[in-house]
């Protein structure tokens, strides 16, 4: 007699390894396409012009200075550090800055009811580093 012999059939089976590379590469995707908005910490309210640029209007973005309101009238550079920084920090930041790039620009952004005397400071330095180019940040007249 003769009898058959079945196979068995193994259990399927799922290969981790394909799983992990699939995700790994959607993880890279959502990166890649991911865009990133710099958000200030700090939230001021600009004064109005009627001379407001739009934002990304300029193709060698200046470095910013943000003047933060109070009677202290603190000083934070937000540039290609984005650190809280003293006065002859900000001095010495601009003369680096200067000696790497001679056309960089300044740009303040204060608040409205920060100190006049600070933000005069601030240009002080500025022109003190031999920047030819200042700008003030504003916003549209009527625009929140």
């Amino acid at each position: 007699m003769r009898f058959l012999v079945r196979k068995r059939r193994t259990a399927p089976a799922v290969i981790i390894v394909a799983l992990i590379d699939v995700l790994i590469v959607l993880v890279i995707f959502l990166l890649v396409t991911t865009t990133f908005k710099q958000v200030p910490s700090l939230k001021l309210e600009l004064p109005s012009s009627t001379q407001t640029l739009r934002p990304g209007a300029n193709e060698n973005p200046p470095l910013i200075v943000t003047i933060a309101p109070g009677a202290k009238g603190d000083l934070l550079l937000f540039g290609p550090d984005d650190y809280p920084m003293t006065l002859e920090g900000l001095a010495a930041k601009l003369k680096a800055s200067v000696a790497a790039n001679p056309n960089v620009k300044l740009a303040v952004r204060a608040d409205k009811d920060a100190h006049w005397e600070t933000v005069v400071k601030v240009m002080d330095a500025a022109k003190a580093a031999n920047i030819k180019v200042m700008s003030a940040f504003t916003k549209q007249p009527g625009k929140p």
